[in-house]
Protein backbone atom coordinates (compact mmCIF):
# COMPACT_ATOMS: atom_id res chain seq x y z
CA UNK A 1 0.00 0.00 0.00
CA UNK A 2 1.57 3.45 -0.72
CA UNK A 3 2.09 5.67 1.66
CA UNK A 4 2.28 9.61 1.46
CA UNK A 5 6.20 10.96 1.47
CA UNK A 6 4.89 13.31 5.16
CA UNK A 7 3.12 10.18 6.75
CA UNK A 8 6.73 8.34 6.55
CA UNK A 9 8.76 11.02 7.40
CA UNK A 10 5.87 11.65 10.62
CA UNK A 11 6.18 7.85 11.55
CA UNK A 12 10.51 7.36 10.95
CA UNK A 13 10.50 10.50 13.59
CA UNK A 14 8.65 9.42 16.10
CA UNK A 15 10.44 6.07 15.92
CA UNK A 16 13.77 7.95 16.20
CA UNK A 17 12.72 10.31 19.11
CA UNK A 18 14.52 8.15 21.88
CA UNK A 19 18.16 8.54 19.80
CA UNK A 20 18.44 11.33 17.48
CA UNK A 21 18.75 14.95 18.98
CA UNK A 22 16.83 16.07 15.54
CA UNK A 23 13.98 12.81 14.78
CA UNK A 24 12.71 14.50 11.85
CA UNK A 25 15.40 16.00 10.21
CA UNK A 26 17.12 12.21 10.29
CA UNK A 27 14.15 10.78 9.38
CA UNK A 28 14.23 12.77 6.32
CA UNK A 29 17.56 12.45 5.42
CA UNK A 30 16.87 8.70 5.75
CA UNK A 31 13.96 8.53 3.14
CA UNK A 32 15.53 10.77 1.04
CA UNK A 33 18.39 8.03 0.66
CA UNK A 34 16.17 5.50 0.23
CA UNK A 35 14.57 7.38 -2.49
CA UNK A 36 17.91 8.64 -4.30
CA UNK A 37 16.36 12.26 -3.70
CA UNK A 38 17.67 15.13 -2.08
CA UNK A 39 16.42 15.81 0.97
CA UNK A 40 14.42 18.81 -0.53
CA UNK A 41 12.66 16.78 -2.89
CA UNK A 42 10.66 15.70 0.26
CA UNK A 43 9.77 19.39 0.66
CA UNK A 44 8.43 19.76 -2.41
CA UNK A 45 6.44 16.53 -2.98
CA UNK A 46 5.31 15.80 1.01
CA UNK A 47 1.72 15.17 -0.11
CA UNK A 48 3.42 12.74 -2.72
CA UNK A 49 2.73 8.99 -2.50
CA UNK A 50 5.38 6.51 -2.47
CA UNK A 51 4.55 4.06 -4.84
CA UNK A 52 8.43 2.15 -5.09
CA UNK A 53 8.39 -0.71 -2.25
CA UNK A 54 11.61 -1.67 -2.29
CA UNK A 55 12.98 2.16 -1.33
CA UNK A 56 9.76 2.41 1.50
CA UNK A 57 11.47 -1.51 2.72
CA UNK A 58 14.95 0.11 2.49
CA UNK A 59 13.36 3.32 4.70
CA UNK A 60 11.91 1.18 7.32
CA UNK A 61 15.39 -0.67 7.42
CA UNK A 62 17.47 1.98 8.20
CA UNK A 63 15.16 3.87 10.63
CA UNK A 64 15.35 0.45 12.37
CA UNK A 65 18.67 0.58 12.19
CA UNK A 66 18.99 4.00 13.52
CA UNK A 67 16.61 3.04 16.28
CA UNK A 68 19.30 0.57 17.80
CA UNK A 69 21.36 3.40 17.97
CA UNK A 70 23.75 3.05 14.61
CA UNK A 71 25.03 6.38 13.91
CA UNK A 72 23.65 7.49 10.35
CA UNK A 73 26.53 7.72 8.72
CA UNK A 74 27.30 4.65 8.87
CA UNK A 75 24.15 2.75 8.08
CA UNK A 76 24.43 5.35 4.92
CA UNK A 77 28.02 4.68 4.15
CA UNK A 78 29.07 8.11 3.75
CA UNK A 79 29.64 11.93 5.40
CA UNK A 80 30.29 15.20 4.61
CA UNK A 81 32.95 16.75 5.59
CA UNK A 82 34.50 20.34 4.22
CA UNK A 83 31.45 19.45 1.61
CA UNK A 84 33.23 16.51 0.23
CA UNK A 85 31.23 13.48 0.36
CA UNK A 86 33.41 10.79 1.95
CA UNK A 87 32.96 6.73 2.38
CA UNK A 88 32.92 5.72 5.95
CA UNK A 89 31.83 2.35 7.40
CA UNK A 90 32.34 0.45 11.07
CA UNK A 91 36.14 0.52 11.86
CA UNK A 92 36.64 4.11 10.93
CA UNK A 93 36.02 7.35 12.45
CA UNK A 94 33.06 9.22 11.56
CA UNK A 95 34.38 12.73 10.76
CA UNK A 96 33.32 15.94 13.22
CA UNK A 97 32.41 19.57 12.17
CA UNK A 98 34.46 20.61 14.38
CA UNK A 99 37.83 18.92 12.96
CA UNK A 100 36.77 21.73 10.56
CA UNK A 101 38.81 23.88 12.54
CA UNK A 102 42.04 21.65 12.46
CA UNK A 103 41.88 22.33 8.49
CA UNK A 104 41.43 25.59 8.66
CA UNK A 105 44.35 26.38 11.18
CA UNK A 106 46.75 23.66 9.05
CA UNK A 107 45.25 26.04 5.60
CA UNK A 108 46.63 29.17 7.22
CA UNK A 109 49.91 27.43 7.70
CA UNK A 110 50.27 26.55 3.76
CA UNK A 111 49.94 29.39 1.41
CA UNK A 112 48.38 28.63 -1.88
CA UNK A 113 50.62 27.92 -4.32
CA UNK A 114 53.29 26.88 -2.24
CA UNK A 115 54.67 23.12 -2.78
CA UNK A 116 54.95 22.26 0.79
CA UNK A 117 54.98 19.01 2.54
CA UNK A 118 52.48 17.83 5.07
CA UNK A 119 52.04 15.28 6.79
CA UNK A 120 48.32 13.82 8.78
CA UNK A 121 48.49 11.67 11.50
CA UNK A 122 45.68 9.35 12.25
CA UNK A 123 44.04 10.18 8.99
CA UNK A 124 41.05 7.63 9.54
CA UNK A 125 38.55 7.89 6.56
CA UNK A 126 41.20 10.66 5.03
CA UNK A 127 38.86 13.53 6.13
CA UNK A 128 41.93 15.88 6.70
CA UNK A 129 43.93 15.38 4.31
CA UNK A 130 41.70 15.27 1.62
CA UNK A 131 40.54 18.77 3.00
CA UNK A 132 43.98 20.14 2.60
CA UNK A 133 44.61 18.29 -0.54
CA UNK A 134 41.51 19.74 -2.07
CA UNK A 135 42.59 23.50 -1.27
CA UNK A 136 46.08 23.01 -1.66
CA UNK A 137 47.04 20.71 -4.95
CA UNK A 138 50.36 22.00 -4.88
CA UNK A 139 51.51 20.66 -1.68
CA UNK A 140 52.37 17.38 -1.57
CA UNK A 141 50.39 15.32 1.11
CA UNK A 142 50.81 12.31 2.95
CA UNK A 143 48.94 10.25 5.83
CA UNK A 144 48.82 7.84 7.80
CA UNK A 145 47.20 5.12 10.46
CA UNK A 146 47.52 2.06 12.15
CA UNK A 147 44.49 0.99 10.70
CA UNK A 148 44.71 -1.19 7.84
CA UNK A 149 41.00 -0.36 7.27
CA UNK A 150 40.92 3.49 7.31
CA UNK A 151 43.91 3.24 5.36
CA UNK A 152 41.53 1.36 2.83
CA UNK A 153 38.88 3.07 2.87
CA UNK A 154 41.33 6.74 2.89
CA UNK A 155 42.48 5.48 -0.19
CA UNK A 156 39.25 4.63 -1.49
CA UNK A 157 37.85 8.45 -1.11
CA UNK A 158 40.62 9.88 -2.26
CA UNK A 159 40.05 8.05 -5.79
CA UNK A 160 36.25 8.75 -6.03
CA UNK A 161 37.15 12.56 -4.95
CA UNK A 162 39.96 12.48 -7.79
CA UNK A 163 43.03 13.42 -5.50
CA UNK A 164 45.70 11.77 -6.38
CA UNK A 165 48.32 13.48 -4.94
CA UNK A 166 47.47 11.93 -1.59
CA UNK A 167 50.16 9.37 -0.37
CA UNK A 168 48.14 6.68 2.38
CA UNK A 169 50.49 4.82 4.47
CA UNK A 170 50.00 2.38 7.45
CA UNK A 171 51.86 1.82 10.42
CA UNK A 172 51.58 4.06 13.64
CA UNK A 173 52.28 7.59 13.75
CA UNK A 174 55.41 8.19 12.32
CA UNK A 175 56.74 4.75 11.37
CA UNK A 176 55.96 4.90 8.05
CA UNK A 177 57.60 8.34 7.39
CA UNK A 178 60.64 7.46 9.13
CA UNK A 179 63.62 9.66 8.20
CA UNK A 180 61.28 12.22 6.38
CA UNK A 181 60.43 15.96 6.99
CA UNK A 182 57.79 18.13 6.57
CA UNK A 183 56.43 22.20 6.65
CA UNK A 184 53.04 20.93 8.82
CA UNK A 185 52.01 18.36 10.58
CA UNK A 186 48.35 17.79 11.78
CA UNK A 187 46.27 15.29 13.88
CA UNK A 188 43.17 14.95 15.39
CA UNK A 189 44.40 12.00 17.16
CA UNK A 190 42.98 9.56 20.17
CA UNK A 191 42.58 11.96 22.82
CA UNK A 192 39.63 10.15 25.66
CA UNK A 193 40.54 9.01 28.49
CA UNK A 194 39.44 5.49 29.47
CA UNK A 195 37.17 6.65 31.84
CA UNK A 196 35.51 9.45 29.86
CA UNK A 197 31.85 9.46 31.06
CA UNK A 198 30.89 11.83 28.38
CA UNK A 199 31.33 9.67 25.49
CA UNK A 200 27.84 9.24 24.02
CA UNK A 201 26.60 5.36 24.11
CA UNK A 202 26.50 4.95 20.52
CA UNK A 203 29.91 6.52 19.83
CA UNK A 204 31.17 3.71 22.67
CA UNK A 205 29.46 0.80 21.05
CA UNK A 206 29.47 1.51 17.39
CA UNK A 207 32.59 3.76 16.49
CA UNK A 208 36.38 2.52 16.78
CA UNK A 209 37.87 2.53 20.39
CA UNK A 210 41.44 2.93 18.85
CA UNK A 211 40.34 5.82 17.37
CA UNK A 212 38.45 7.29 20.56
CA UNK A 213 40.33 6.57 23.40
CA UNK A 214 44.11 7.40 23.81
CA UNK A 215 44.62 5.80 27.38
CA UNK A 216 44.02 6.92 31.52
CA UNK A 217 45.09 10.39 30.85
CA UNK A 218 43.73 11.17 27.25
CA UNK A 219 47.13 12.86 26.62
CA UNK A 220 48.95 9.29 25.61
CA UNK A 221 48.47 10.05 21.86
CA UNK A 222 49.06 13.86 21.83
CA UNK A 223 52.24 13.69 23.87
CA UNK A 224 53.69 10.77 21.44
CA UNK A 225 52.70 13.30 18.43
CA UNK A 226 54.90 15.96 20.15
CA UNK A 227 58.02 14.22 20.31
CA UNK A 228 57.75 12.79 17.38
CA UNK A 229 57.09 16.07 15.77
CA UNK A 230 60.45 17.23 16.75
CA UNK A 231 62.65 14.53 14.56
CA UNK A 232 59.88 15.06 11.42
CA UNK A 233 59.16 18.88 11.51
CA UNK A 234 61.38 20.94 9.43
CA UNK A 235 62.55 24.38 10.97
CA UNK A 236 59.30 27.31 10.53
CA UNK A 237 57.25 24.41 10.27
CA UNK A 238 53.78 24.11 12.35
CA UNK A 239 52.66 21.34 14.37
CA UNK A 240 48.19 21.44 14.87
CA UNK A 241 46.65 19.34 16.73
CA UNK A 242 43.12 18.50 17.57
CA UNK A 243 42.17 17.81 21.45
CA UNK A 244 39.15 17.79 23.76
CA UNK A 245 37.45 20.73 25.19
CA UNK A 246 39.45 20.47 28.44
CA UNK A 247 42.79 19.75 27.18
CA UNK A 248 44.13 23.26 25.85
CA UNK A 249 46.27 23.73 28.77
CA UNK A 250 47.91 20.64 29.08
CA UNK A 251 48.53 20.29 25.49
CA UNK A 252 49.71 24.00 25.30
CA UNK A 253 52.37 22.55 28.27
CA UNK A 254 53.40 19.68 26.28
CA UNK A 255 54.10 21.99 23.15
CA UNK A 256 55.82 24.43 25.22
CA UNK A 257 58.13 22.26 27.14
CA UNK A 258 59.16 20.20 23.68
CA UNK A 259 60.25 24.08 22.35
CA UNK A 260 57.65 25.07 20.33
CA UNK A 261 56.83 28.69 19.54
CA UNK A 262 54.15 30.14 18.99
CA UNK A 263 51.93 28.09 21.06
CA UNK A 264 48.61 28.83 20.67
CA UNK A 265 44.83 27.44 21.10
CA UNK A 266 41.73 28.23 19.10
CA UNK A 267 38.27 27.70 20.20
CA UNK A 268 35.37 26.26 18.09
CA UNK A 269 32.02 26.92 16.78
CA UNK A 270 30.75 26.57 20.47
CA UNK A 271 33.50 28.51 22.07
CA UNK A 272 35.44 25.58 23.31
CA UNK A 273 38.99 25.31 23.16
CA UNK A 274 39.77 22.48 20.45
CA UNK A 275 42.38 23.03 18.35
CA UNK A 276 46.38 24.10 19.26
CA UNK A 277 49.57 24.85 17.32
CA UNK A 278 53.11 25.65 17.64
CA UNK A 279 55.98 26.29 15.37
CA UNK A 280 59.61 24.79 15.30
CA UNK A 281 61.95 27.53 14.76
CA UNK A 282 64.94 25.44 15.57
CA UNK A 283 66.36 22.66 14.03
CA UNK A 284 64.30 19.70 14.62
CA UNK A 285 66.71 16.69 17.66
CA UNK A 286 67.73 13.92 16.21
Amino acid sequence: MATEIRALVDEGAARLARVADNPRVEAEILLAAALARPRSYLAAHADSQVLDCEATDRFEAYVTRRALGEPVAYILGEKEFWSLPLAVAPGVLIPRPETELLVERALAHLPPGTDLEALDLATGSGAIALAIASERPACRMTATDLSQVAIGIARQNARRLHLDRVEFLAGSWYEPVEGRDFDLIASNPPYISNDDPRVEREVRRFEPHAALYAGPTGLEALAAIVEGALRHLRPGGWLVLEHGDTQGEPVRALLTHAGFDGVHTHRDLAGRERCTEGVMNSPPAR
